[in-house]
């Protein structure tokens, strides 16, 4: 019984609160009244709470973000014949690049002239 906790228990009276009791006290009747352990349930809560708050908001803020950027390209493709695209990657990386030697339909160096059809010349 080295801590007064332990003492307090026990029944006892630690001597430090002894000598506090003034003289002709019958310390039979003397009563302790102990302090309750601290919960941390509180400020635990407290804090998720928080977190969990500043979260929603990070999100319903990216939310409108995202509205926003839509209806500003929507506004601007109608207007001024701006597009936007956008386009997912595949998931390996390997697959999604063609080889230089499969990519190449005609020789190297050689240039050819693209051949139109007659019916986009006007006739003069």
């Amino acid at each position: 019984m080295q801590l007064p906790d332990e003492q307090f228990r026990a029944g006892h009276i630690p001597t430090e609160v002894y000598r506090q009791i003034p003289p002709g006290t019958d310390v039979r009747k003397v009563v302790i009244v102990q302090e309750a352990p601290r919960s941390y349930a509180g400020p635990i809560f407290l804090i998720l709470a928080k977190t969990l708050g500043a979260v929603l908001v990070l999100v319903v803020l990216a939310f409108v973000v995202q509205i926003i950027a839509a209806s500003i390209v929507a506004v601007l493709s109608a207007s001024c014949g701006i597009g936007y695209t956008l386009t997912r990657g595949s998931k390996s990386r390997g697959s999604s690049r063609r080889s230089p030697a499969k990519g190449r339909s005609r020789a190297p160096g050689r240039r050819s002239t693209p051949v139109r059809s007659k019916s986009r010349y006007r006739s003069k």
